[in-house]
C-alpha cells in the first residue's frame, strides 16, 4: 500500500476573504477563511493551501492573521503562497502557523530564492508553484497568476527548481483553471516523468469522476478551489470518488 493520496482544498484569499473567479478573473467572495478551512478540515481535507492572492504589503499582515487563526482550529497542514520573496516573509509565515510556503513568481525572478529556503528550512517546507499554460505546442510558465506568459518551458523550469531543492510541485493549469472540465492530464503526465518530488495536481476540478484520473496521470495530490466553496462537492465525497476507483486516502 502506497502513500495516500491528499485531497486539498484551495482559498485564494484577497484582504481577508475568500475569493473565486474564472482564470483569475471575475472575483467574487466566497467567505471567511478561518470558518471555510475549519470546515474542509471537518470534512476530511488532508492539507489547506491558502493563496494570497493580493500578496501587497498593505494586505500581507491579514494574511499572517489568517495564518494563526487557522492553525489554531486545524489541525492538518498549512501551505501558504503568494507574494512570498525571501526567507523572512518565510520564517515570518511558519511562526504564524504554515508548515509549507508556495513560491512562484519570486523564484522565477531570482531562482536562487529556492536554495535560499530550502537550505534555510529544508526542502520539505517549499512547494514550488507553477501556473503552467499551452503556447505553441508546449507548456509555458506564466506569472502573475496566468496574465503574462514567460518563454520558459514548464519541465525544463520544474526541473531546475527541483534541482534546487524544491520539495513538492504544485501544478496548476491556466488554461483548466474554472472552467471544471477536468484536470490537464497531459501536463501532470509530463511532470510526473520529470520529477522525483509529489506532484499537486490543480486547475479545472469539477466533478468526482475529474480526480481519480489525475492520480491514474501521476500526481500524488489533487487540489481544487471552486468546487468545495461552491458547496457542489465535499471533500468526503472526492475521497469516496477515489477510493472507488481504488485509489489509496486517509
Amino acid at each position: 500500500m502506497g502513500v495516500a493520496t491528499r485531497v486539498i482544498p484551495c482559498l485564494d484569499v484577497a484582504a481577508g476573504r475568500v475569493v473565486k473567479g474564472v482564470n483569475f478573473l471575475n472575483l467574487r467572495d466566497a467567505g471567511d477563511p478561518v470558518e471555510l478551512a475549519r470546515k474542509y478540515y471537518e470534512q476530511g481535507a488532508d492539507e489547506i493551501t491558502f493563496l494570497d492572492v493580493t500578496a501587497t504589503v498593505d494586505n500581507r499582515d491579514t494574511m499572517y492573521d489568517v495564518v494563526t487563526a487557522t492553525a489554531e482550529q486545524v489541525f492538518i497542514p498549512l501551505t501558504v503562497g503568494g507574494g512570498v520573496r525571501s526567507n523572512e516573509d518565510v520564517a515570518r509565515l511558519l511562526g504564524s502557523g504554515a508548515d509549507k510556503v508556495g513560491v512562484n513568481s519570486a523564484a522565477i525572478a531570482r531562482p536562487e530564492l529556492i536554495g535560499e529556503i530550502a537550505d534555510r528550512f529544508g526542502a520539505q517546507v517549499l512547494v514550488l508553484s507553477l501556473d503552467v499554460k499551452r503556447s505553441g505546442g508546449r507548456f509555458v510558465v506564466t506569472t502573475h497568476g496566468g496574465r503574462t506568459e514567460t518563454t520558459m518551458d514548464a519541465l525544463d523550469w520544474a526541473r531546475e527548481a527541483i534541482e534546487r531543492g524544491a520539495g513538492e510541485l504544485l501544478v496548476n493549469s491556466i488554461d483548466a483553471d474554472g472552467t471544471k472540465n477536468g484536470f490537464d492530464l497531459e501536463l501532470v503526465e509530463l511532470m510526473r516523468g520529470i520529477s522525483t518530488v509529489p506532484v499537486i495536481a490543480s486547475g479545472g476540478a469539477g466533478k468526482l469522476e475529474h480526480f481519480a484520473p489525475a492520480i491514474a496521470a501521476g500526481a500524488d495530490a489533487v487540489l481544487a478551489a471552486s468546487v468545495f466553496h461552491n458547496g457542489e462537492l465535499t471533500v468526503g465525497e472526492v475521497k469516496a470518488a477515489l477510493a472507488a476507483e481504488g485509489v489509496v486516502v486517509r
